[in-house]
């Protein structure tokens, strides 16, 4: 699943109602919590303002994971306030060309990288505009070239966030680069085809496969094993394996207290089929 090299659609100038920031502030990161970076990002926001919140809404993205963050921002920034202000930092091309970031989209902003952390959030969204980060404009001190999450996102996310900054002011508008790192599942008169997008810490598959082409009964084949589509982990007996229509609105493969993708040695990316 290769990046394109084209860019999105400009962003369109239509006016529109604009969501003032929250005063909330999440990251989503690929850094651990044993080295102190993540720390160190949430002091460079409340030096800028201590009244913000901060929130961790992961720091487990597998390192250079881009597609994970992609497809776990999708799922996570709905259930926060609008206003919003959500950082990514999965930046495998820090110190490189890949532009610095503020997408104002779905009444939320977002902070991070061009490099398709943002294309699950920018698919579809009517209205969304997206900035570059002007580093001189907005005065940032000199950044390293290996910690932007420091140094760029989360003082730029800060300023936003306690509305010290405002989103015409981040820099000049941007046509973020086009990708596919999560694609859209295929349908055709005998099912539809997927993949598995992320594993998560249970060792269940999650597709992108959505609800709607799967029902109860659903055969659900990946390789060579065809599992059966029911309602709830707990609808089947300890060590079976079964496919269920899981919290993120699609369907995922599971093991009953056990690891599908230790069952099946199944990763990112995997091939699955669920039948008409």
């Amino acid at each position: 699943m290769a990046a394109s090299t084209r860019s999105l659609a400009p962003v369109t100038r239509r006016k529109r109602a604009v969501t003032a920031p929250s005063g909330i502030v999440t990251l989503l990161t690929d850094f651990g919590t044993r080295d102190p970076f993540v720390g160190v990002m949430k002091g460079v926001v409340l030096s800028v303002e201590r009244r913000l919140e901060v929130v961790d809404l992961t720091h487990e993205i597998e390192p250079q994971a881009i597609a994970p963050a992609a497809f776990w921002l999708e799922q996570s920034y709905g259930w926060f306030p609008a206003g919003t202000v959500h950082v990514v930092v999965v930046d495998p091309g820090v110190g490189g060309e890949r532009a610095a970031l503020v997408v104002r989209a779905r009444g939320h902003y977002f902070v991070g990288p061009d490099n398709g952390c943002f294309e699950r959030v920018l698919r579809g969204a009517a209205g969304a505009e997206v900035r570059r980060i002007d580093v001189v404009r907005l005065g940032l001190a000199v950044p390293s070239r290996t910690f932007h999450g420091r140094d760029v996102f989360a003082p730029v996310a800060a300023r936003l966030a306690a509305r010290r900054l405002e989103f015409a002011a981040v820099g000049p508008e941007h046509a973020p680069l086009a990708t596919a790192l999560v694609p859209d599942a295929v349908r055709d008169r005998d099912g539809t085809s997927g993949v598995v997008v992320v594993v998560d810490r249970f060792g269940n598959l999650i597709t992108n496969v959505p609800a709607a082409a799967a029902r109860l009964g659903t055969r659900v084949t990946l390789g060579d094993e065809a599992l059966e589509l029911v309602g709830a982990y707990a609808d089947v007996a300890v060590g079976t394996a079964a496919a269920v229509v899981g919290s993120c609105g699609t369907v995922e493969l599971f093991v009953r207290d056990g690891s599908a993708s230790a069952r099946f040695g199944a990763k990112r990316g995997a091939s699955v089929r669920v039948s008409a």
